[in-house]
């Protein structure tokens, strides 16, 4: 007799390793973030160089996210993760070194440096961790497979920010050790997960590379949930402005500035594991529009705020309607994406809604540079809820999406 199908991801194995994967990679992350956002504004005092350690960790997943997709398509996607996770763990080693007096300089050129080498790892290990996932679940249970990977996600971002806060107020290179033993214990977990042969061809030319942009550009419901977070994240976006905003605005410092970060991660972690529970059956379409209509709003809000309590109440709601939007976006596109061309597509959707939270960055810090910070923020929030209205118009197909099927 055969045993029964699995009627959660978490009885299906080996994705509770999976899950940890995620936990390690998302919150090695959050703390080299609180980490080189702190230490840089101390070393420079600049909003300008925070919003430009974004636009450093933007570029090279520009430059690389065709051949990212490619390699994830053709290389065992276990194997592509591990090696972008080590890659990250010597990074921290090295910044853990210069924090800590052992023959370099914690200097901003460092630090700018260290961004590149990140931003080179993210266009590898995002799109390879949403391709794996497909890999281990049944279709049936992909939505809500998807949810409780986010709630991975959510909880590193919750835990790891106020952790790597509390660690950077004893010295840097806490933070940073911290950071190169999750991403190491991250890799034993994952090398314990099944090599899972490569899907496509091993050949690679600039054709086969455009396939996924081509598969995104046939199907309105994908470019329009893509290219609604796209924007909504760019405009939206005051990561980079935390450390002003915790050191400046609210006063709270270090471990206040771990709490910012962490506080969207808060609400995120509640809505992903409502949704692990309860899946969205109807109205995926207009779903999505409202949560990025909160999100706009709830950014408007923060911008605004000068009460610590409020201040964090607009980050748990601005994270928890992130966080239905990155579900729905991340049903659509693996059920209407074949196998063969999840890397492709992965790595285009991981660039347009992972990395736009460096160009938020580049650009928060760029308007704050030029208005202020608290006009910034309002402004990211006013040109949010605009990119709604215009969306909606642009995508009626989206709106109409009904079914997570």
């Amino acid at each position: 007799m055969q045993p029964p199908a699995p009627s959660s991801a978490w009885q299906v194995p080996g994705f509770a390793r999976f899950w940890l994967v995620r936990v390690a990679l998302t919150g090695a992350y959050q703390v080299l973030g609180v980490a080189i956002g702190w230490q840089m504004y101390a070393i420079s005092g600049s909003a300008f160089d925070l919003g430009l350690v974004g636009l450093l960790q933007f570029l090279p997943r520009v430059a690389l996210v065709l051949l990212a997709g490619s390699v994830v398509d053709r290389v065992p996607r276990r194997d592509v993760v591990a090696v972008s996770m080590l890659l990250q763990a010597l990074v921290a080693g090295l910044l853990m070194a210069a924090s800590m007096g052992w023959g370099l300089q914690p200097g901003r050129a460092l630090i700018l440096g260290v961004s590149v080498v990140i931003g080179a790892c993210r266009a590898f290990d995002m799109p390879g961790m949403q391709a794996m996932l497909p890999e281990l679940v049944p279709q049936r249970l992909l939505a809500r497979a998807i949810a409780v990977a986010a709630s991975a996600t959510q909880a590193a971002t919750m835990i790891a920010p106020a952790l790597g806060g509390l660690l950077y107020a004893l010295g840097a290179g806490f933070s940073y050790g911290l950071t190169c033993a999750v991403e190491v214990a991250g890799v034993a977990l994952l090398l314990s997960l099944p090599r899972n042969r490569a899907v496509a061809p091993t050949r690679i030319t600039l054709h086969s590379m455009l396939e996924g942009v081509r598969h995104i550009r046939a199907h309105e419901v994908i470019l329009g949930a893509i290219s609604l977070d796209l924007f909504a994240v760019l405009l939206g976006g005051a990561t980079a402005l935390l450390p002003i905003y915790a050191r400046d605005i609210l006063h709270i410092g270090p471990w206040g500035l771990g709490l910012l970060r962490a506080a969207p991660a808060v609400g995120a972690l509640l809505t992903a594991a409502w949704m692990s529970r309860h899946p969205i059956e109807r109205h995926a379409g207009r779903l999505m529009f409202a949560a990025v209509a909160v999100f706009g709003a709830a950014t408007l809000v923060f911008g605004l705020s000068r009460s610590v309590a409020l201040s964090m109440l607009a980050l748990v709601v601005l994270g928890g309607a992130d966080v239905i939007s990155v579900v729905i976006r991340g049903t659509l596109v693996q059920l209407q994406t074949p196998d063969a061309l999840r890397g492709r597509v992965n790595a285009v959707n991981s660039l347009f809604i992972g990395a736009s939270n460096q160009r938020g960055e580049f650009e928060s810090g760029l308007t704050a540079a030029w208005f202020g910070t608290v006009p910034a923020v309002v402004l990211g929030g006013i040109g949010t809820l605009g990119i709604v209205w215009l969306w909606r118009r642009l995508f009626p197909a989206l709106a109409r999406c009904d079914r997570l099927e």
